[in-house]
């Protein structure tokens, strides 16, 4: 078992965890992205679109995103793709994670706190949310065992054109009612700004 072997909504009797729906980020504003990034965005959105596969709209829309969200933040946090998360492979908490969001400005190595998980999906929303879950459950299990908890870990799942927040405090789960579409590509750099500066 690993991650991507935990389905929605049963992931979270497997994991011992509260589901609540919430209104999580309506009132963080959206941030003014740069030109020459909505330009890069909005002609890899185009391709990944029409070759319409988890890689490509991993490559050209979640990642560069992504970088545009550590460029906003002055490098001071640490964006991971595709690595191992190892916390339990007993219990299914293990698997590769599309990308990682670090307190931590750090790259070479993978170190707590972990605070975003972002799972890519290529069909809907909804069949990564137990993928996403889990992975979450695993770092908010990797923090502890580091000795770097923090509030919350976030999760997002994206299908690169739509984006679905998640947040975990302990054992309560809570699922935001809204999603977010890359062409509003500001309100979800803010969000996620907003989750790093808090976290």
């Amino acid at each position: 078992m690993a991650f991507g072997d935990f389905a929605f909504p049963e992931v979270h009797q497997d994991l011992g965890l509260t589901v609540l729906e919430a209104d999580l980020f309506s009132q963080v504003p959206a941030i003014v992205p740069r030109d020459d990034f909505l330009a890069t965005l909005a002609e890899g959105a185009t391709l990944a679109l029409a070759i319409n596969t988890e890689k490509a709209k991993s490559e050209f829309i979640i990642a560069p995103l992504l970088l545009e969200l550590r460029r906003l933040m002055g490098g001071a946090i640490g964006l991971f793709s595709g690595v191992e998360l190892d916390v339990d492979a007993a219990k299914g908490l293990n698997g590769v994670c599309d990308f990682i969001l670090t307190k931590e400005a750090h790259q070479f190595i993978l170190r707590a706190p972990l605070v975003a998980i972002v799972e890519a999906k290529n069909d809907n929303l909804r069949n990564g949310l137990g993928q996403c879950i889990a992975a979450m459950y695993a770092a908010e299990l990797y923090n502890q065992r580091s000795g770097n908890r923090i509030p919350a870990v976030f999760g997002v799942v994206t299908t690169g054109s739509a984006w679905k927040f998640l947040r975990l405090e302990q054992t309560i789960l809570s699922i935001d009612l809204k999603e977010y579409y890359i062409d509003n590509a500001g309100k979800i750099l803010g969000v996620l700004k907003h989750i790093l500066e808090t976290a």
